[in-house]
């Protein structure tokens, strides 16, 4: 069996990828580490994988990056930014 078809293979790439969020937060790996989990457990569900109904590494590619960009969005969704808020300083720090 290839690498891609084994879940965990998927699962450790996922926390690679959050790790990396953590360390560097972009915002935009968060998508991808959840859209490798998703495709880690469609694999460990068999939806993906030799005797599953997508069985080429081409597709599976195709579905992790749409389930990479839908939890993308889900998260721009859940966590938007504050957009027009502005921070008014009432006292400098230096000021006493």
């Amino acid at each position: 069996m290839s690498l891609w078809a084994t879940w965990w293979a998927w699962m450790a790439a996922a926390l690679v990828l959050a790790i990396l969020e953590m360390l560097a937060p972009f915002f935009v790996l968060l998508g991808f580490a959840f859209g490798a989990a998703l495709t880690g457990a469609l694999v460990w569900f068999g939806v993906i994988g030799p005797e599953g109904a997508i069985h080429s590494l081409p597709l599976t590619l195709v579905m992790f990056a749409l389930l990479s960009l839908a939890s993308w969005f889900l998260l721009q969704r859940l966590f938007p930014k504050s957009r027009g808020h502005v921070k008014i300083w009432e006292k400098d720090i230096n000021e006493d």
